[in-house]
């Protein structure tokens, strides 16, 4: 079988979401640099890439054997469950399945505010994100951590049931990346079940591949990184990854 291959940035969210997939079920594959949004030749706008996924977002993967693409990581992530037989992350039974695809739908406008509100304001200056939309965000997120913290994660250890599944990679890649150790831009005491969970998905295997690139950028709180920076945390994440991937 020849490996997969994954289009992306390891500082994207839905790309380590699938990134920590694979690595979790030891699948190989290949990461392509892709810059989002960008027109050249490694670009998610470039024609070529255009070709293999028309809305020009990442992730994307292809599978060499067959030449399928497709685009969207949860998308991607309940294709490779159902292809490869992964019960364990995404059971069989349609009962299951259901409840962690109503995560999976839920994530969208809900714990992805955490990017909008919180991470791309504090990277991207440029972007000038207006203060409403930003405050909009982390009200949203703040909800959702309640529904986490009070419902979901009150009387199991994980979003939906008791082992790790799609929905807590989706989740964690998300909430994850606002810890102290990482970004730093997110208060987590008032959520005790989410800090305990948190420290639980921290053990989940690939997690430290997988968040190599915020390690390398750290506390973004106070002064935002450069392109050069992420640029550099992007390509020390590409090496820790091959690194993870000539071990399996």
């Amino acid at each position: 079988m020849h490996p997969l291959i994954l289009y992306g940035v390891p500082f994207s969210q839905p790309v380590r979401a699938v990134m920590w997939l694979l690595l979790l079920k030891k699948m190989p594959f290949d990461l392509v640099l892709t810059n989002p949004g960008s027109k050249g030749d490694n670009g998610s706008r470039h024609p070529d890439f255009l070709a293999k996924h028309p809305a020009g977002t990442i992730p994307c993967l292809e599978e060499r054997e067959t030449g399928f693409t497709l685009g969207e990581a949860h998308a991607i992530m309940t294709y490779l469950a159902r292809t490869h037989g992964w019960e364990d992350v995404y059971p069989s039974t349609p009962q299951a399945q259901a409840r962690i695809d109503a995560y999976l739908h839920y994530h969208h406008r809900n714990i992805r505010e955490a990017s909008v509100g919180l991470v791309a304001p504090s990277i991207r200056k440029d972007l000038n994100i207006p203060d409403a939309v930003q405050q909009a965000a982390r009200k949203t997120l703040g909800a959702a951590l309640t529904v986490f913290d009070q419902s979901m994660l009150s009387e199991q250890a994980y979003l939906c049931g008791d082992s790790v599944t799609l929905a807590d990679l989706a989740a964690y890649v998300e909430i994850g990346q606002l810890q102290g150790q990482y970004t730093n831009v997110f208060d987590f005491s008032a959520y005790p079940n989410v800090r305990r969970w948190l420290s639980t998905m921290q053990q989940v295997g690939g997690h430290d591949t997988v968040h190599v690139v915020l390690a390398e950028l750290g506390d973004i709180s106070q002064t935002a990184p450069d392109m050069d920076q992420i640029r550099g945390a992007n390509i020390k994440a590409l090496q820790a990854l091959k690194l993870s991937l000539s071990a399996l």
